[in-house]
């Protein structure tokens, strides 16, 4: 079993920035690729980024390109999401999952292990 738990979201206008990071327990962190989703009130889980198990490639959604950035620390056991220039429509909330798979990075169906979530919500 993997255990995350993500930390980091809050409130933020409009414009800001916040760093999200999800910290890993159970099992070997750089086993596993990471991902980052998010959940809007009465909308599906849709991707947001995603991570290989040593870093060294990333994914994006084309709604976050240029603004989020993904990254791990597998000495930390942790992956982190950095946000910036934050949208009304990013507010949701933000889940870290982990994956042992190497196919599929961009599915939520391809995770194996979720995290609780983070609430990020944007005033403008």
């Amino acid at each position: 079993q993997v255990q995350l738990v993500e930390s980091g979201g809050g409130l933020v206008q409009a414009g800001g920035s916040l760093r999200l990071s999800c910290a890993a327990s159970g099992r070997t962190f750089s086993n596993y690729a990471m991902g980052w989703f998010r959940q809007a009130p009465g909308k599906e889980r849709d991707f947001v980024a995603a991570i290989t198990r040593s870093g060294g490639t990333t994914y994006y959604a084309d709604s976050v390109k240029g603004r989020f950035t993904i990254s791990r620390d597998n000495a930390k056991n942790t992956v982190y999401l950095q946000m910036n220039s934050l949208k009304s429509e990013d507010a949701a909330v933000y889940y870290c999952a982990a994956r042992s798979g190497v196919i599929g990075p961009t599915s939520k169906y391809t995770y194996d292990y979720w995290g609780q979530g983070t609430q990020v919500t944007v005033s403008s």
